[in-house]
């Protein structure tokens, strides 16, 4: 195989599979990371017209929210507010609803749920730093609701756990369901990555909304991979989250997950060009008298890029994992992409298109064992 051309600086994402969950403001978040370098490979976890208003519905909750005084409002999302509010207005309530609500208490999650209500001339009481729901609660805690009529704004999931257990406060509790969130028309691209995920076929997928989480969730156990796709995140792919909300998604399955300190997109694809080549970077060996860097997917042999296909580059990252212990046949034909013959020559092949590639004497055959990088200590 003839190596490519020198390469000194690749992008920072270059060698890189990104997941891409969003229906919303996909083309921005793509480009970002393919300007970085990354490949990605786009699942959308919901309609891109996803949040579904029920005109008749919301008009209905509307009018129960008027009937009688609110001592307590929580507002979750600011879309949710904006959405409620533009209704309001088509069908008439709207001065009427910013002035009842302006008598109550009003606590809001976060600053786009604050942002949507000064717009409005109403202003919230309290909101917490974190912009976390759980938060809200929280400051709720030890105070007396008993008799308290609390109206709870949902956004696309359902808060009725929330209600119930303001309810067991002695707390009467009204939700108003603004819109419901719509899953992507087509699963099977998110099928598709489901099993990208299981097999680690790509190294991070990124997240803007809780319900996206539980999406990819459902698809996987639809399919019989839920169990995988947290093995996944919790060992090597990066849940990457725009934010607290989103991440919190992820705890019920024990997923870890990253997000930056501003709720951003930016920010967030920023964040991933920091943390996916912090969990390479390290992979600067001397090996058979040779320098070998593995970037992602980008393997550069004495500063010059070489070029793998994905059997040989998945037994490349095998031997890497512990440089210079061996690695058993067995474990490697584990490593090898799905749909490799699943026998030790599908390993031999693999292990002599690697050798052809940067040379016979990076990788040492042990009798009987296996096979280790010839790393110099």
């Amino acid at each position: 195989m003839t190596p490519a051309a020198p390469t000194t600086s690749p992008l920072p994402l270059a060698g890189f599979r990104v997941g891409v969950t969003a229906a919303r403001k996909v083309e921005e978040q793509i480009g970002l990371l393919e300007r970085r370098g990354a490949t990605c490979v786009w699942a959308p976890a919901l309609s891109t017209n996803p949040n579904h208003v029920d005109a008749d519905s919301l008009r209905a909750a509307t009018l129960e929210v008027l009937s009688a005084p609110v001592d307590l409002f929580l507002a979750t999302t600011g879309i949710g507010m904006k959405t409620w509010f533009a209704a309001a207005e088509d069908d008439g309530t709207i001065d009427a609803l910013l002035a009842h609500l302006g008598e109550a208490e009003i606590l809001a999650r976060g600053p786009k749920s604050v942002g949507a209500l000064r717009r409005r001339g109403l202003r919230e009481l309290w909101a917490p730093e974190s912009e976390e729901f759980d938060d809200v609660l929280e400051h709720l805690r030890g105070r007396d609701l008993t008799g308290k009529r609390i109206v709870v704004q949902e956004h696309g999931q359902s808060l009725s756990m929330v209600a119930h257990a303001l309810r067991r406060r002695g707390a009467d509790v009204l939700t108003v369901t603004v819109y419901r969130v719509e899953r992507a028309e087509d699963p099977g691209p998110m099928f598709h990555l489901v099993d990208e995920i299981a097999e680690r076929s790509v190294h991070a997928v990124t997240f803007t909304s809780a319900p996206a989480v539980a999406a990819l969730m459902e698809a996987a156990g639809s399919t019989g991979r839920r169990e995988d796709v947290v093995t996944a995140f919790q060992a090597d792919v990066v849940a990457s989250c725009v934010g607290p909300v989103t991440a919190a998604a992820f705890e019920m399955w024990g997923v870890p997950s990253i997000f930056p300190e501003r709720s951003r997109l930016a920010a967030m694809v920023k964040q991933l060009e920091t943390e996916l080549p912090s969990r390479t970077d390290g992979l600067q060996l001397d090996v058979g008298g040779r320098s070998l860097l593995l970037h992602g997917e980008v393997l550069l042999v004495d500063g010059v890029e070489v070029k793998l296909s994905p059997a040989p580059l998945a037994v490349l990252h095998a031997l890497v994992v512990n440089p210079g212990h061996v690695v058993s046949r067995r474990d490697l034909l584990a490593a090898l992409p799905s749909g490799t013959a699943g026998t030790e020559h599908a390993v031999e092949m693999a292990v002599a298109r690697l050798r052809a590639a940067v040379g016979t004497r990076m990788i040492q055959t042990v009798v009987k064992r296996g096979y280790r990088l010839a790393v110099t200590s």
